[in-house]
């Protein structure tokens, strides 16, 4: 799923137990483990939000069917792989899985900048090269103009 930097995104997955779990949502970045985001013992119940996801940017909701997260004006660093599932006996039992990516602004790419003000400069300089040439051909053109007239002038 690709999203704008300010959107707000909800996930969802299926919510395959039958019975009370301890439900869960990760999220995996290029980290070496999986950040806990959330997690509720049922949907009735009350969420918690794990270590550096309690900002009030995160929501968690459940039906009996679908485990929702919700995430509010995301931006670069909310991309990832987002997973829901429970853990059971130890066991994380995945229900499903979303690949978030947040796209970047075009000005905050600099070698695109640097790309198109290059683009934009040779442009310049061959519109520039092809007016000189043919103001010299012009100037070429009249004085064969301006000789043939004098010959003409000298002969008659």
């Amino acid at each position: 799923m690709e999203v704008q930097p300010d959107e707000e995104v909800t996930l969802q997955c299926s919510n395959l137990s039958s019975h009370r779990v301890h439900l869960f949502w990760f999220r995996s970045t290029n980290r070496p483990s999986a950040s806990r985001i959330s997690s509720m013992i049922s949907p009735e119940s009350s969420v918690t939000f794990h270590e550096g996801f309690q900002n009030g940017k995160f929501s968690m909701t459940s039906n009996t069917s679908v485990l929702f997260l919700e995430i509010k004006q995301v931006d670069s660093s909310d991309s990832g792989l987002y997973f829901c599932g429970e853990l059971n006996n130890e066991k994380f039992i995945v229900y499903g899985a979303t690949n978030l990516k947040v796209q970047e602004g075009r000005s905050q790419n600099p070698s695109t900048m640097i790309l198109g003000s290059l683009t934009v400069f040779l442009l310049l300089v061959i519109i520039g090269l092809i007016v000189k040439i043919r103001k010299f051909h012009t100037g070429i053109d009249l004085f064969k103009l301006k000789l043939n007239m004098q010959r003409f002038l000298v002969n008659n």
